[in-house]
């Protein structure tokens, strides 16, 4: 009668039965106390008796990872997690404080240290390296140790290094990538490709580069064909100039794919459109490739104002489709799922962008809690990095999150008595330049009163005006949930992340742990109290051989 107050992950585990009902007892007992108390600060009292119940049943997830799947939003810091809540809410029109993200429901979070090793502030290549390689590497680099300095094709051979794809392929698993980005882009070239530089993603990208290298695309098809789901954008990176695209090697990288899935006998389909996609059997399709764009795919939210004009799918819509075709594994999966566009948003200052990005990102988390088994599958959830984007003032409850703060504190108001919104960049192109500040009789910044501070492409204010927004070098998040997401538990360095996905799922250098037979795998779950009565135990023995 009160299964509605146990949260979802306890339902799935029948071992749990007591412990929910004990739960249940303890949630209507303190219903009962607090419904009687006044209205002074009962409903936090109650909602937070209710987490500490919560937290008190949690259990270790201790299952081997049959399935892993990585969520990566690009760019997607605490501030901008923290901002799409309440864009969120606001969309849905809800109570703030009622709306939460998806994975903010997870059991366990931490930290993550976002450093490369020859920057303090990071890129997506270098982070890309780290959580899906397992190592730190330099800035710009893709799939390599950091003995290879960017741009250098010669120090790549034998600093390259193996990503959770290819570990969980060596294991039978099927691999998926999905991204909103071009799919030959930082972050998910990292899983597959080895390169000094980044945007070295087709050949036209190469001129004068000595030693042999072979661009990102290249790599993809040539060497990684046998990836199960590839989605995203990037088209022109795969065709010769002579159609349309930015090869001058004259290959046509799409037709080499569909010949390498005929050649191994894999029913492999190439989609370019939502209708296409939709089309898809995934019952009967071994291998997928979907490039939805020549370039990156639609901003969210661009895709809901146009109607969708250029029918590419959400990430959500890409998300379902590649569990349904990995799944079908005996042996499980592993699926990297980027919300890429987050990031981009941020680097124009355009927040409204990145916040919609950031909502539709929750969406295709939510598809795949939704079309997994909980219990065989450790979902990871976190960001490469964040952007130096902030959430300012004193804004009243309920202020729009892309207006002006509202009410204006008299003591904490801008000297300048203009207005100023609450989403703020420390540096892009919402700044002001010198000559436009000089046009502003004398006022030190622009006057917004009038300016629609929710229009797409407003770009909100920065303090240094520069081309593109950076990075920022704090700390990110980690939301986990599944077998051994317990192992998310404080600050870790980024690549401690692959190495977490890997042992929970026994595939690369921690699979040795999964073998039986040397009773490192053995799933053994001791009670706190069995250990407290263990060490008592041998206590008094102790106790009576000394003293008989």
């Amino acid at each position: 009668m009160c299964l509605y107050s146990i949260p979802s992950y306890l339902l799935q585990n029948t071992e749990l039965i007591s412990e929910k009902m004990t739960m249940c007892y303890l949630l209507m007992l303190i219903h009962v106390i607090h419904s009687i108390q006044a209205d002074d600060g009962s409903k936090w009292n109650t909602e937070a008796q209710k987490d500490l119940v919560e937290s008190i049943s949690l259990k270790h997830n201790t299952n081997v990872a049959k399935n892993v799947i990585l969520f990566l939003g690009d760019g997607m810091g605490i501030t901008t997690v923290s901002a799409a809540r309440l864009y969120k809410a606001q969309l849905n029109k809800a109570e703030e404080g009622t709306s939460t993200l998806s994975f903010e429901n997870f059991p366990y979070v931490a930290l993550s240290k976002t450093y490369n090793v020859d920057r303090q502030t990071p890129d997506s290549a270098g982070t890309a390296t780290a959580f899906l390689c397992g190592i730190k590497a330099n800035a710009g680099t893709v799939g390599v140790n950091s003995n290879v300095p960017r741009k250098d094709c010669l120090k790549e051979r034998g600093n390259k290094v193996d990503s959770i794809l290819d570990w969980s392929k060596s294991e039978g698993k099927s691999v998926g990538v999905v991204t909103t980005s071009r799919v030959t882009h930082a972050t998910p070239a990292a899983s597959y490709a080895h390169t000094a530089e980044r945007n070295w993603e087709n050949d036209g990208n190469m001129d004068g580069v000595q030693g042999g290298c072979s661009d990102i695309a290249k790599q993809l098809i040539m060497d990684n064909s046998f990836i199960e789901v590839v989605m995203g954008g990037g088209r022109s990176n795969f065709i010769p100039t002579s159609d349309g695209g930015y090869r001058k090697d004259s290959q046509n990288l799409i037709q080499a794919w569909k010949t390498a899935q005929m050649k191994n006998g894999r029913n492999g389909t190439y989609v370019t459109s939502k209708t296409l996609l939709d089309k898809v059997d995934t019952k009967k399709t071994d291998n997928l490739l979907g490039l939805f764009a020549n370039s990156h795919m639609d901003y969210s939210i661009d895709r809901q104002i146009s109607n969708n004009t250029n029918d590419q799918p959400s990430l959500s819509e890409m998300t379902k489709v590649a569990i349904d075709i990995l799944k079908k594994n005996t042996k499980g999966f592993f699926l990297l799922v980027e919300g890429a566009r987050i990031d981009h948003g941020h680097h124009q200052n355009q927040a409204k962008r990145a916040l919609h990005d950031t909502v539709a990102f929750d969406e295709a988390i939510r598809t795949a809690i939704n079309n997994v088994n909980n219990e065989e599958t450790l979902i990871v959830v976190t960001a490469d990095h964040s952007h130096v984007f902030a959430m300012s003032g004193y804004p009243q409850t309920g202020n729009d999150i892309l207006g002006f703060v509202h009410p204006v504190a008299k003591d904490y108001g801008p000297t300048d008595g203009l207005p100023y919104t609450a989403l703020i960049y420390g540096n892009g192109p919402g700044g002001d330049s010198e000559s436009e500040i000089s046009r502003l009789s004398g006022l030190p910044r622009k006057n917004l009163t009038s300016v629609d501070t929710r229009d797409v492409d407003f770009r909100f204010p920065a303090a240094v005006k520069m081309p593109s927004e950076t990075h920022a070098a704090e700390d990110v998040g980690i939301f986990a949930t599944g077998p051994m997401s317990h192992l998310f538990h404080g600050v870790h360095n980024q690549n401690y992340i692959a190495h977490v996905m890997a042992y929970a799922s026994c595939v690369g250098s921690n699979k040795k742990h999964c073998d039986k037979s040397t009773n490192t795998g053995i799933n053994i779950n001791i009670d706190n109290s069995m250990i407290v009565y263990l060490i008592l135990h041998y206590i008094n023995q102790y106790l009576n051989y000394i003293n008989p």
